[in-house]
């Protein structure tokens, strides 16, 4: 019987990680993209080989429309799942890193897309194939690592989980760039405090520095699922203001206006079945994301009043 790690060993390793993948990003843009790159390889590799192999062993029988779950909760389960594709919005952040933003971003973009949804319809397949839905709801989170154990016993297990602890090595890093770079240019054009936009030491903005804390702080207060809930509807409300912007200079970019009026609807109403789910299993979390959501709003309103900004038009 595998024995349950005990909850300050799980936070330790969080904090660890967040702490060396924040100083891997105090490096630059270049070390933070060979270390994503990297991590991002093995984890593709480890993850294409449990697909692979994993299809010659699916039962059939565990595919039966028989047993799919209710409509609403294949809803509530695309609401979760939205986490996994939040990435994408944040390759945006790397523009003005690249050399030709133009043609290597929407090249970017679409291949990461395509390689992406192949890759989770194979690994679905491969579970869903080789656990029984109960087996999966009592392995819940490392049933990935469960589903290997059949073809690849117990060396597959621990391979899934190191794809798995590589996986999420490689959100925290793209979203600690991301975040920072967001938060340093838009400091950077007087939208935020100044100081935020200021090197601390190598490349490490104060953005950088405020954006990791706010992390460690989240992680220590609430456990994965709950962090997973609240990030997958902030970034279902973050896009979809992104989208209700986009509208307003739809001449400027030239984008299909019935694509970006989707993406919006979509947006919201995604956010409000996650809202609704995430109530039902963690009530904590919601709170917790209203309580961030006024105080970020309130934290504008006063700078707003403190410094006399005002947000004006492009």
């Amino acid at each position: 019987m595998t024995a349950t790690p005990s909850p300050l060993l799980l936070k330790s390793l969080a904090v660890a990680s967040v702490v060396v993948l924040t100083l891997v990003n105090a490096f630059g843009a270049k070390l933070m993209g060979r270390s994503e790159t990297l991590i991002v390889a093995i984890k593709v590799a480890i993850l294409v080989l449990f697909a692979a192999v994993g299809m010659w062993f699916v039962k059939p029988a565990n595919l039966s429309p028989a047993l799919w779950p209710e409509a609403k909760s294949v809803l509530f389960g695309a609401g979760v799942l939205f986490i996994g594709y939040e990435g994408f919005g944040l390759v945006t952040n790397a523009a003005g890193d690249m050399r030709d933003p133009g043609r290597m971003l929407p090249r970017a973009l679409y291949t990461s897309v395509i390689l992406v949804i192949a890759i989770y319809l194979a690994v679905s397949l491969t579970v869903t194939g080789n656990l029984s839905n109960e087996e999966i709801e009592h392995a819940k989170d490392y049933a990935l690592a469960q589903a290997a154990r059949p073809f690849l016993g117990e060396f597959g297990f621990r391979l899934i989980a190191i794809a798995a602890l590589f996986s999420t090595a490689s959100a925290i890093n793209a979203t600690l760039f991301g975040s920072a770079n967001v938060c340093y240019m838009i400091a950077r054009d007087g939208e935020l405090p100044a100081g935020l936009s200021r090197t601390e030491w190598k490349d490490a903005t104060n953005g950088l520095i405020l954006t990791a804390a706010l992390v460690v702080l989240v992680t220590l207060f609430f456990d994965l699922s709950g962090i997973a809930m609240m990030g997958s509807a902030a970034f279902l409300l973050v896009y979809a203001a992104v989208n209700a912007g986009h509208l307003r200079v739809l001449e400027q970019t030239g984008a299909n206006a019935i694509v970006v009026w989707l993406s919006l609807i979509t947006c919201l109403v995604m956010f409000a079945i996650l809202g609704v789910y995430t109530y039902q299993q963690q009530p904590a979390a919601i709170a917790a994301l209203v309580i961030i959501a006024a105080a970020s709003f309130a934290a504008e309103w006063v700078y707003r009043r403190w410094t006399g900004r005002v947000i004006k038009d492009a």
